[in-house]
């Protein structure tokens, strides 16, 4: 997500029949999932269900905001924000807006846009495991959803060395298609290991999807509603280049507007624009890898 687009790999139509899921909100429920060996079971370690009181910040325990308007290195148009205009909780759903007003930030930078960038660094890592939420995402041009990961190294060992995990990746001139991304040192940007999923009906900002990867040594397997359609491993990587998914990661998620891989928001584009996010929950395999 922190860097222009990258071009996506094949498309994997494994036909794989969808299966609903219903989990218990909190505390130490377990359940199976497509992957599970028989027997094998998850365990939820941490999950907002975005349950706090319509008009409330999300959880500060959980979340802490990015903000900023210097382009975030895509050439993105918004000014992330902390304020309730652009992250709310709103009947059970975290919902990050888009907005076409003018803002300038304590920074002194102005954008035409503001939209907001939360994250779980420093409040919740977790290395290896099941990392799922349930996202309602908007459509127009210009609109750049993300569900997403980057390694908690990233203060020490900077970008890309630290790996980024894109769960699900939307631009709006693409309403029926999503992506799934790593990219590490060597594998980066245009260049970034991705794969994209394409519903069969309808467009993903007509209803909320599940959006997941399964994550253990060595594998990271991408989904959408339970549909599994693109599986990395080491062997994927270009040669000479480094595994760097063996460590904390931290979780963002944040609506951006424009920039080098969706382009700029034109006269269809209509505002304000929302990402409504259900749930996220993040679960470890009982017992060890």
């Amino acid at each position: 997500m922190n860097q222009p687009w990258r071009f996506a790999a094949a498309f994997l139509n494994l036909n794989l029949i969808a299966l609903t899921l219903s989990l218990p909100n909190c505390g130490t429920a377990s359940a199976a999932f497509p992957s599970d060996l028989p027997g094998a079971q998850w365990t939820l370690a941490w999950s907002d269900e975005f349950n706090n009181a319509s008009g409330s910040a999300p959880d500060a325990a959980k979340w802490t905001f990015d903000t900023g308007g210097g382009g975030w290195g895509n050439n993105e148009l918004e000014y992330y924000t902390n304020r309730p205009a652009n992250a709310q909780i709103q009947n059970g759903s975290l919902v990050i807006t888009a907005l076409d007003k003018p803002y300038t930030g304590p920074d002194g930078v102005t954008r035409n846009y503001t939209s907001a960038r939360v994250k779980t660094a420093g409040n919740f890592e977790q290395t290896y495991g099941r990392f799922e939420a349930r996202v309602k995402i908007p459509s127009g041009q210009g609109m750049w959803p993300a569900f997403w990961m980057l390694g908690d190294n990233i203060g020490r060992g900077g970008w890309p060395a630290c790996g980024e995990v894109d769960i699900m990746e939307n631009v709006g001139k693409e309403p029926t298609r999503i992506h799934g991304t790593i990219h590490g040192p060597g594998y980066f940007g245009a260049g970034g290991i991705s794969a994209p999923y394409a519903l069969r009906r309808g467009k993903f900002s007509d209803d909320y999807h599940v959006f997941a990867i399964e994550w253990e040594p060595k594998t990271i397997r991408f989904y959408v509603d339970n549909i599994l359609y693109a599986t990395r491993t080491p062997a994927d990587l270009p040669p000479g280049t480094a595994w760097v998914y063996d460590h904390p990661f931290f979780i963002i998620l944040n609506l951006a507007i424009g920039g080098s891989w969706p382009g700029n928001p034109d006269n269809s584009t209509n505002f304000p624009q929302s990402m409504l996010v259900d749930y996220v929950r993040v679960y470890k395999r009982s017992g060890s890898f």
